[in-house]
């Protein structure tokens, strides 16, 4: 293979991110030397016209590159980052169970990603969430059923697809059974592999039946595939299981394997990101995802020029390169042709909401009575997960506020003598206590116990995981904190006053 080729390939696989809310002109020269993606988070985005002539500027360069984004919706959104998401999370979606809603949601969320120009969505989350300590996934998992996350992440498959956006099905082989954040650390699941095919695999089987374009691989160990190395790094998890024929025990998945961001410590922390991507693509993955916390054209050409080295040392086979960039421009090809898709789906603006109001689970005391006037919100906030990232706003109190004149809201965090500080600000106000994954934390459930023992006619507002007691005056599960989750709490809390 000459240099011009193999370097060009080596440029194809990578999929960097970059700062700012226009193309560095960096950017644009790659893309004219083989850039074949690019990822956009949050810090890309003021809205969607701004985001619109972001894509079409990277068009101009290349005409078919694949312009992806992590937007899950629910508490994980770059679109609306600074507003919250318009539509539920996952785990909403799955207390709903009626696949035709989770369809209706993705392919409305996947209309908008397409008609701003994106075409790659890093989503659905197909992990089964059964660790309800999971630090990382728990609302972003449809649930703890596999049966119940399989056919909700094909109905989302289908529903993101048919707006000619492709789905990239994480976070293989399943990211639900562990307490640790690969953000910051290497997760271990001890499971047998029987076990990973009766749970973890499940969803991931019916999201390659539905015909997802992509699948992401996790940076899991997981000592039944590999004792060595981790899902993304390893030949067992990608080669000999995702793409291995269904008749061998294997997925059959015949798509585009992405890797996780790269920069995350369970890779950079062990391998480091230039070692860490010849092993990947090695193993079998074709796109290396790198951009979420290094943007910069030195990563790039660090990474373009680790590939071309281990392909001429041997470490890395040019046939193997070459296949992993065919198929990146195959999936551009895909989505370039899949875009009069999206002209056939009509607008739905509301099913978001319609979603978050279906997804609530209202629980009232005997003694509750409603609210008279205005009412004091205190937000109870644990520290973000990288993946959700701490500038999206959640909770019900700017909704409330619309429907109750007058409520005010306070932010504790991270100790329970905050208890007291509500109570004073709270003064003769009924008190709306909204807490995040509460089983999680010990001082949120100590503020919380606190506030109930002064007063019992608190409205709780769970908008975590339900692992929980059920407690408080009215008790409200909303399954996830995006912002249309918010406003069908809002509509509860302010309706039970007429």
């Amino acid at each position: 293979m000459d240099t011009d080729t193999l370097t060009r390939n080596a440029l194809t696989v990578l999929q960097p991110g970059f700062t700012g809310t226009a193309a560095p002109a960096w950017l644009l020269r790659r893309l004219g030397e083989g850039l074949a993606s690019v990822g956009l988070f949050g810090r890309n985005i003021t809205s969607p016209e701004q985001l619109s002539k972001l894509t079409a500027q990277l068009r101009a360069e290349c005409g078919d590159v694949l312009v992806a984004i992590d937007e899950e919706g629910g508490d994980v959104t770059r679109l609306e980052v600074r507003t919250g998401s318009s539509f539920p999370g996952n785990l909403a979606l799955g207390a709903v169970d009626d696949t035709g809603l989770t369809r209706a949601v993705a392919r409305e969320l996947g209309r908008r990603l397409a008609a701003c120009g994106v075409n790659l969505n890093w989503a659905p989350s197909a992990d089964v969430n059964s660790d309800p300590d999971n630090p990382v996934i728990g609302v972003r998992s449809f649930g703890a059923d596999p049966q119940l996350v399989a056919r909700h992440t094909a109905a989302y498959v289908d529903g993101l697809q048919s707006a000619g956006v492709a789905a990239c099905t994480k976070h293989f082989p399943g990211h639900g059974d562990t307490a640790v954040d690969s953000h910051h650390d290497m997760p271990r699941i001890d499971a047998d592999l029987a076990t990973l095919r009766a749970r973890e695999l499940v969803p991931f089987h019916a999201a390659v039946a539905a015909g997802t374009k992509a699948v992401m691989s996790a940076h899991i160990l997981l000592p039944a595939l590999d004792a060595d190395l981790p899902a993304t790094l390893s030949p067992a998890a990608l080669h000999g299981l995702l793409r291995a024929p269904v008749a061998d025990g294997g997925l059959g998945f015949d798509g585009l394997i992405v890797t996780d961001g790269m920069e995350m410590r369970a890779i950079a922390g062990t391998h480091g990101i230039e070692r860490g991507s010849v092993l990947a693509l090695a193993a079998g993955a074709d796109a290396i995802c790198v951009g979420g916390g290094l943007a910069d054209e030195d990563t790039v050409l660090r990474l373009r020029d680790a590939l071309v080295a281990a392909v001429r040392a041997g470490e890395l086979q040019e046939e193997r390169l070459a296949d992993a960039a065919a198929r990146v421009r195959a999936l551009a090809r895909w989505t370039s042709g899949a875009g009069a898709a999206e002209e056939g789906n009509a607008p739905a603006p509301e099913v978001g909401l319609t979603a978050a109001r279906r997804a609530l689970r209202v629980t009232a005391s005997p003694a509750h009575e409603p609210l008279a006037g205005p009412a004091y919100v205190a937000a109870f906030t644990p520290l973000a997960n990288i993946a959700v990232g701490d500038e999206t706003p959640w909770g019900v109190g700017a909704e409330l506020a619309r429907l109750l004149p007058g409520t005010e809201t306070g932010t504790y965090g991270h100790d329970a003598a905050h208890a007291c500080d509500v109570l004073a600000a709270a003064g003769g106000r009924r008190i709306v206590a909204v807490v995040r994954d509460a089983h999680r934390h010990g001082w949120m459930a100590e503020a919380l116990d606190a506030l109930l023992a002064a007063r019992p006619d608190t409205v709780v507002v769970e908008m975590g995981l339900n692992e929980a007691p059920v407690r408080g005056g009215l008790h409200i599960a909303t399954h996830g904190a995006a912002r249309v989750c918010g406003a069908a709490a809002a509509e509860v809390i302010a309706g039970a006053g007429g």
